[in-house]
């Protein structure tokens, strides 16, 4: 299954920002507030979304022992107990329409069998921007970079860690107005490039970026399209990234709690205006981060 690492850019940002969470919920009259926080608390996170770019939660029954499943060679991650397991996959966007499946192995020295899921099509709008010229049209020492930093980025985003994460409901990085939604087929300079991986946050240079879960740092970097990148693992294959950041504060290896600050909002890397693009990874498949945020 190919990882998606797009010549991603990023559009100009309305910089006024919104302020999100509990603070929108105490604009609501106090029932409907109310309303909403039960309904949040009896979401099942990730949301499902059988779609390209979207996650399936596909029941694997009870078992002693969390079974092992894989889409093809790749591990997934499987949450629950011994009365209702789940495997949690993430859907690739360049994933065809129509039947899929994983393979389940139950137990220890058991047969495996497969379980069959549908993905619906979904179509994404088109966005079409203007960015500096060589960003587009890359030189051999920018397209030789970029080879480099996609391979690398393959090697460690294949990693899949234990423990499994305990909690997937994800706190939005920064505040403020979501734009450039996730999938959108994005056109540059009248040139068509692989869709939006992630999710554009508006916020000002040197916004605080916080962890929306506990993790460990896998990677940091300056990368050509990306600008300054920090990468986490959460665990079970699920990864979280953070681009065109104006400082890093966090090295390899360090562990975050939920909350605590990894960078600052930056205009690095092939953007028109500051701002933060997150994006998740499961399974080693950009999936749409707001599957894992309310609101």
């Amino acid at each position: 299954m190919p990882i998606l690492f797009p010549y991603s850019g990023c559009s100009a940002l309305n910089r006024r920002s919104v302020v999100l969470g509990s603070m929108g919920l105490l604009a609501l009259p106090a029932a409907q507030a109310a309303k909403l926080s039960k309904q949040d608390s009896a979401t099942v996170w990730p949301r499902a979304s059988q779609v390209p770019g979207g996650i399936a939660r596909l029941s694997l029954g009870p078992a002693e022992q969390r079974p092992v499943a894989h889409d093809g060679d790749v591990p997934l991650l499987v949450v629950g107990d011994s009365i209702e397991w789940t495997a949690v996959v993430g859907i690739p966007l360049a994933a065809r329409p129509g039947e899929a499946n994983i393979s389940v192995l139950q137990a220890k020295g058991g047969a495996s069998r497969e379980i069959s899921y549908t993905i619906a099509p979904k179509q994404y709008s088109v966005q079409k921007l203007k960015v500096a010229p060589g960003t587009v049209d890359l030189s051999p020492e920018d397209e030789a970079r970029y080879q480099r930093e996609r391979a690398r980025q393959e090697k460690f985003t294949a990693v899949f860690t234990e423990p499994e994460p305990q909690e997937m409901r994800m706190r939005v990085p920064v505040p403020g107005r979501r734009s450039s939604s996730f999938g959108l087929r994005r056109v540059f300079n009248g040139q068509s490039r692989n869709p939006h991986s992630g999710m554009d946050i508006a916020a000002g240079t040197g916004t605080p970026v916080l962890a929306p879960l506990p993790g460990r740092v896998i990677d940091t970097g300056d990368y050509f399209f990306n600008g300054n990148t920090v990468w986490m693992d959460h665990g079970g294959g699920l990864l979280t990234m953070y681009c065109h950041l104006s400082r890093i504060d966090v090295k390899p290896g360090d562990m975050l709690m939920t909350g605590e600050r990894l960078a600052l909002v930056g205009a690095t890397g092939r953007v028109t205006g500051p701002h933060l693009h997150w994006s998740v990874m499961l399974n080693r498949a950009m999936v749409d981060p707001a599957l894992f945020i309310a609101g």
